[in-house]
């Protein structure tokens, strides 16, 4: 399982201003605090203030890497912006976040993620909107897994995002949502599925037991990478005991050692 921190965004309001007033110190302690609660991926995203994005995630790209050796999911919509952050990646193989079926978008993003060989990650949407059911979640998959594999891109580097929505609004998407992240992984060989988690709860109070316990459910449908923030309580343990739980963690070595490395 792959955890990517999403702390390191500028619709925080601590974040934003810290990114407004170059405040190093204190990104770099958030930074610091993910890397120590086992993210394996920095997520950096500076895009409330569109006329400042490219700048911004210049600027992110350089203060983060000065303090992790984990590679970054670079977090833009802006073909500009994940352009100018990409030519300043050291660490590993980035990810761009994200392209989806969007004729625009993935003629914009895509020959950047050729051109810099990074990962991606896929959202399971298209020009006529957000997916509603299971099956126009699969068939977006398909269609834009079938157009990578056309430009070269494995399978193993593309993350498909099935999309979740609030619970408050819309509680039968996350029946869809854990189905087609199964069928994704069954029938996509070699490709990941992520989900930026927190949207499940929103508008909800305590939302982290909300949270967590979607993790657990997503993680059992067969999910292998979260958008999470690692130092919210109880949130990496989560995914350590749910793998346990599923037989995904032989003997349950990486719930002991994690919690040996004191990441609980």
């Amino acid at each position: 399982m792959e955890i990517i921190g999403e702390r390191i965004n500028t619709s925080r309001k601590h974040i934003n201003k810290a990114v407004s007033e170059r405040n190093t110190e204190y990104i770099q302690e958030q930074v610091r605090m993910q890397d120590k609660a086992g993210a394996d991926y920095i997520d950096v995203n500076a895009g409330t203030s569109v006329s400042a994005e490219v700048g911004d995630l210049e600027w992110l790209m350089d203060v983060v890497q000065e303090v992790t050796d984990k590679p970054l999911c670079i977090d833009s919509a802006n073909p500009k912006a994940i352009e100018a952050a990409l030519k300043r990646s050291k660490n590993g193989v980035p990810v761009v976040n994200s392209i989806t079926g969007e004729k625009k978008r993935i003629d914009n993003i895509l020959p950047l993620v050729k051109k810099y060989n990074t990962k991606v990650v896929a959202l399971t949407m298209d020009d006529s909107g957000m997916p509603e059911n299971l099956e126009k979640r699969v068939d977006v998959a398909k269609k834009l897994a079938d157009r990578l594999m056309s430009e070269g891109i494995s399978l193993d580097r593309v993350y498909f995002d099935t999309l979740i929505r609030p619970i408050s609004t819309n509680p039968d998407q996350v029946g869809y949502v854990l189905q087609a992240v199964s069928i994704i992984m069954k029938e996509l060989k070699g490709a990941h599925t992520i989900c930026g988690l927190s949207n499940v709860s929103f508008g909800l109070p305590k939302r982290n037991h909300i949270n967590r316990s979607f993790l657990s459910l997503m993680i059992s449908a067969g999910l292998d990478t979260a958008i999470i923030d690692p130092t919210e309580p109880n949130m990496v343990s989560t995914i350590y005991a749910t793998q346990a739980l599923i037989g995904k963690d032989n003997f349950c070595m990486e719930y002991i050692t994690a919690d040996r490395e004191g990441k609980y």
